[in-house]
């Protein structure tokens, strides 16, 4: 038998075998992963979402984006071991973009980190306008509560991405991402707290009206081109709120066997992906059935809510510090990557060696490197820079999501689920993926204008 017909990894020969004994991950591990991973702050915007395209559509969409994100999630699992025929090795793909070198080759991975690091820098972006919508929702929900509900409480965005920025610029002087579990704890705990907060509250506002409000056609505009564009944004927004295959190699890698790892992997993305989307239900079905025509973009920030006062600044609070923690989580990836990058072509720099020990008041003391400051400090202020400059929650995400939606979870896994199982071209399995392919190109593309036009819109006016 070849070594590439083993089905599971520890049906694999010795020298395959990874040091299990170091591992302790179980499935219960990955499905906190997972569930930390997807849930975020664009579980807020999809009361929104459904909004726009109505209670059939809506609902419908979630189911559909949770199915399409399951079968990439099971591509994927797939190919944590990968056989060569060509060289008669066997690999372990530890990382996304790992494996699409490996099985795809260089042109698909020069593309395919492109967009991942177009992905984690988007992401930074998102944080960054999230993070300060919140921080001034809070001093408009105290303003409301003090002054009435119909005083103009205007405060100014740009002050607080800059806050924000500030402290991104302290926080990204962390060495790296093993630095940040106290950070990734935190940001866990707050996510499902302001989520339960945000559908908590449109419950309660269900109760107290006595009835369901919304259509199955949705929100209704005076233009037709109008709810176009609106239902691309919406279905964008929905995209981006599964997206979590990009680090699956990285939680499969942590599993301990028996089960295999594949086996493992499968059972906590179908428990998660589950969660999730019954999660997303609840959340966009109590939002749109509580405001209707009028669901605000974010539940929290856009005063569908005004009491319990405190609740909203709570349930804003937590946003704030799961983003703080959330961005260090991702950008750390992007600086580990470019940092060394950097070592490996100027190995005799002192700039990216030399390191100075730091004493501040009562903190710890801390290493500061010449590379880390000046990279790490202009990427914050990049993704603060872009923030400032198109400050739209949900056309940002819409954005975000529909870029890259297409390639990075439905192109890839299928192409190397391709290669994976030698699959026939033109048999019935291949016409099915290919149809299934082009069927999400084509939503992917739609999302895409539609989200461009909103920011331009938005923009531009």
């Amino acid at each position: 038998m070849a070594r590439g017909d083993y089905e599971d990894e520890e049906e694999q020969p010795p020298l395959l075998q990874t040091s299990n004994h170091n591992l302790t991950g179980t499935v219960w591990t990955a499905v906190a992963h997972i569930i930390t991973a997807v849930i975020g702050s664009g579980v807020l915007s999809l009361a929104w979402s459904m909004a726009q395209v109505g209670w059939i559509a809506g609902p419908l969409s979630v189911l559909i984006f949770g199915f399409f994100t399951l079968v990439s999630a099971y591509f994927i699992c797939d190919i944590h071991l990968y056989f060569n025929p060509k060289t008669g090795n066997t690999t372990m793909n530890q990382s996304y973009l790992q494996a699409v070198h490996t099985i795809l080759g260089y042109k698909h991975g020069v593309a395919c980190g492109c967009l991942l690091y177009f992905s984690i820098f988007k992401t930074g972006v998102v944080y960054t306008i999230t993070s300060a919508t919140s921080m001034r929702a809070i001093l408009q929900s105290n303003c409301y509560h003090k002054q009435g509900h119909d005083v103009a409480c205007k405060f100014e965005d740009r002050h607080y991405m800059l806050m924000f920025g500030i402290v991104q610029i302290l926080a990204s002087q962390i060495p790296n991402i093993f630095h940040t579990k106290w950070l990734s704890i935190i940001a866990a705990i707050m996510s499902f707290a302001y989520s339960f907060i945000g559908m908590g509250l449109g419950l309660a506002q269900v109760i107290a009206k006595g009835k369901i409000e919304g259509s199955i056609y949705g929100i209704s505009t005076t233009k037709p081109t109008q709810k176009v564009w609106l239902v691309a944004q919406a279905i964008g927004d929905i995209a981006f709120a599964f997206n979590f295959t990009l680090i699956l190699l990285e939680i499969q890698s942590t599993l301990k066997s028996p089960p295999s790892q594949k086996v493992t992997m499968k059972r906590a993305s179908t428990i998660a992906i589950v969660t999730s989307t019954i999660f997303y239900l609840f959340c966009g079905g109590f939002g749109y059935a509580a405001f209707g025509d009028s669901t605000p973009g974010n539940l929290l920030t856009g005063f569908g809510f005004y009491e319990p006062y405190w609740l909203v600044d709570f349930g804003n609070a937590c946003i704030i510090l799961h983003l703080v923690g959330g961005y260090q989580v991702y950008s750390q990836t992007m600086f580990v990557i470019v940092e060394r990058w950097y070592a490996e072509k100027f190995p005799d720099s002192e700039f990216g060696k030399d390191t100075r020990s730091v004493k501040v008041s009562l903190l710890p003391e801390f290493k500061l490197n010449p590379l880390r400051l000046c990279f790490r400090t202009a990427y914050v202020v990049l993704t603060m820079a872009v923030g400032m400059l198109f400050p739209y929650f949900n056309e940002v995400l819409a954005f975000a999501g529909s870029i890259i939606f297409w390639p990075l979870t439905i192109y890839f896994p299928v192409q190397m689920h391709f290669v994976q199982k030698k699959v026939v071209p033109w048999s019935g399995k291949w016409i099915l993926l290919g149809v299934y392919t082009i069927f999400c190109l084509l939503v992917t593309i739609f999302t895409l204008v539609g989200s461009i036009e909103g920011l331009i819109a938005k923009r531009f006016g």
